[in-house]
């Protein structure tokens, strides 16, 4: 009897199914009212900002979520952009550089033509192929050969002038042998008063040797060298060098000069091999040869 009173005392209200359908048409007499009458907005506005702070912070963990994914995609696409830039930025580069080459090229082509125009002998176009390593051979390899009509001895200039002479020939390639070689040698004539004599090879790149000159000659420092035609190698009229030093050896009664060369095979990838008769060709004197090696005793220098 004790236990149902106890029961009875903590009882409260009706069931918990009676509650929900009161609450259910509570909700509904809202909506309805919320429909037709403008009386509930305020406590909408009141309901709201008081909700607002917890609606935040419900949502934020997805608002970090999604902004980490979107940080995320702005590097990605970033460094995309960046690599895509620096890609172009590197083939523009090479664009420019080629376009400034081919430029160069054909400028280089262009005075080579007028060269070949100027000069009365039939050549041919050639391409160096690749130049020796060998410092003490001072040599070319060209891409035509034997097919082309090029024979060894013929002369190879530029629009600078001599660059050397067809040493060895391939039916495909030929060797030229710069005129800076100590194997090679050119009559040449001083352009000012037409003064006579032989550039040689130094072995030494970018120079030439003017030797066994007499203790009178008039040459000087700045004297334009350029072939004589003696010989029938070189047409006359062809750029060598231009003399840089005169020098005077006291103790063989010889005067000396070195020169600069004017061509200048090192910079240009295109040249002209003249086709001159080869077979007529005469040999350089023995006795001529013989003096390169002859030694050299105290020098004064003349400017």
């Amino acid at each position: 009897m004790q236990q149902n009173s106890s029961l009875r005392f903590f009882t409260h209200g009706p069931a918990a199914e009676v509650r929900l359908f009161f609450l259910a048409i509570f909700c509904v007499g809202l909506m309805i009212a919320d429909s037709q009458t403008r009386y509930i907005e305020p406590v909408r506005k009141v309901v709201s900002v008081m909700l607002y702070p917890f609606q935040r912070t419900a949502m934020w963990p997805r608002d970090a979520v999604t902004q980490v994914y979107d940080w995320s995609n702005a590097v990605t696409i970033a460094k995309q952009e960046s690599a895509a830039v620096q890609r172009q930025r590197i083939e523009l580069a090479q664009l420019s550089t080629h376009a400034a080459q081919m430029a160069a090229e054909n400028a280089q082509l262009r005075r080579l033509l007028a060269v070949k125009t100027t000069v009365q002998t039939p050549s041919v176009a050639v391409e160096i192929l690749y130049t020796s390593v060998d410092p003490l051979n001072q040599t070319l390899v060209l891409t035509k050969g034997s097919n082309d009509g090029i024979r060894p001895g013929m002369p190879v200039i530029d629009e600078g002038g001599v660059v050397g002479q067809i040493r060895r020939v391939t039916p495909m390639t030929s060797e030229a042998t710069l005129i800076t070689d100590n194997k090679i040698s050119v009559p040449v004539m001083v352009l000012r008063n037409g003064l006579r004599v032989i550039a040689f090879g130094s072995g030494q790149t970018g120079k030439l040797d003017v030797r066994y000159l007499g203790m009178g000659a008039d040459i000087q420092a700045g004297d334009e060298l350029v072939t004589s035609g003696i010989g029938g190698i070189y047409p006359q009229g062809l750029s060598v060098g231009k003399i840089a030093t005169v020098e005077r050896n006291s103790a063989e009664g010889f005067m000396r000069a070195h020169a600069l060369p004017s061509a200048h095979p090192e910079r240009y990838r295109h040249f002209l091999v003249l086709l001159v008769p080869t077979d007529t060709l005469p040999e350089i004197p023995a006795s001529l040869s013989d003096a390169r090696s002859q030694g050299s005793g105290t020098s004064r220098r003349v400017n």
